[in-house]
């Protein structure tokens, strides 16, 4: 059993995982555009490639797949997922299993404003959204919301280029510096994230842990506390599977008063996944399980509550003075 990562960038835990999970039983695969990408350097062997938009970036990581006869594949990074999904039956005649939701409904999470519509046409609870400003003038005129609000890309990741916007004067001009924004709700209440796995062979929910978080940086958790709640791990279950998501899924939820709104949805491991890794929810048991044609058992809240994770800084010392750089 052979696993490749790709884009595996900082992400040392996870590689990590998957290496001890397959001990003697097969190896771990890594690709990154960058020398400097530490992750890399965990797995059994790795491969420096271009940049996902580069015009043969998908023959390359193919030719991996073949060569090290790769049983499944899965990316790290938001921009590449779409690839993953969209040529799903490319990666199949190579033998490779892309562990991906259907490109479809990647798509709509990679598209915020998408997200919003199909949380709202699906009677979920969600900040409101808008892509028109005068809509959202008129909303805010008749109070129905209020700022502040948040203002971000529709399509973007790693919290990149959000303003926080206290006033019609700041929104205005942020709508005159960049294209295709949104305006959302701001959430006014606790902030929970959600590590969850939908059973490649059955198609249902088998593990969902949930954490609240406590501190924020980069658009990743830096801390948080393992947090238990039954009406919770329902209304996720029923979301994810009535969706029809594959894999790994992490999930940003917001609860007001007794209501929990779901915020985002992202088809991949989050940044934060360590945490409910280390609490025993084992994601790379069940991929790897799936990649043998095996189910998963039931495991939704096999955890401990009042669990705390706390991110710091560690280093990796390479000499690369026989290397020439890739950046």
């Amino acid at each position: 059993m052979n696993i490749l990562i790709l884009s595996a960038g900082t992400r040392n835990k996870v590689v990590q995982y998957f290496k001890k999970e397959l001990a003697e039983t097969g190896r771990v695969i890594a690709t990154d555009c960058s020398v400097l990408a530490p992750a890399i350097y965990e797995a059994d062997k790795f491969y420096l490639v271009p940049r996902i938009d580069a015009p043969d970036y998908l023959d390359i990581v193919l030719d991996i797949c073949k060569k090290e006869q790769i049983d499944g594949a899965f990316s790290l990074i938001d921009p590449e997922l779409s690839l993953l999904a969209r040529e799903r039956e490319r990666f199949l005649e190579a033998g490779t299993t892309p562990i991906i939701s259907p490109y479809e409904l990647v798509e709509t999470c990679f598209d915020k404003y998408k997200m919003y519509e199909l949380l709202t046409q699906m009677e979920i609870p969600t900040g409101r959204c808008f892509v028109d400003k005068e809509a959202f003038y008129l909303a805010e005129g008749n109070g129905e919301l209020s700022y502040p609000v948040f203002v971000k890309p529709i399509k973007g990741s790693a919290s990149m280029h959000i303003n926080k916007v206290y006033g019609k004067e700041e929104l205005e001009v942020l709508f005159g510096l960049y294209d295709d924004l949104m305006i959302q709700e701001f959430m006014n209440g606790t902030e929970y994230g959600a590590d969850v796995y939908v059973d490649m062979q059955s198609g249902k929910c088998t593990s969902i842990f949930v954490k609240e978080k406590i501190k924020m940086r980069a658009g990743e958790t830096d801390k948080a506390i393992s947090y238990k709640d039954k009406e919770l791990f329902s209304a996720i279950e029923k979301f994810v599977e009535k969706c029809g998501f594959c894999g790994m899924i992490d999930m940003d939820i917001f609860k007001i008063g007794d209501i929990y709104y779901i915020s985002e949805v992202n088809p991949r491991f989050g940044g934060g996944y360590p945490h409910a890794h280390e609490c025993g929810v084992n994601m790379p048991k069940q991929v790897i399980r799936n990649l043998k044609g095996e189910s998963n058992p039931y495991t939704v809240g096999s955890y401990k509550a009042g669990v705390c994770m706390m991110k710091y800084n560690e280093v990796m010392i390479k000499d690369m003075s026989d290397t020439e750089m890739i950046e």
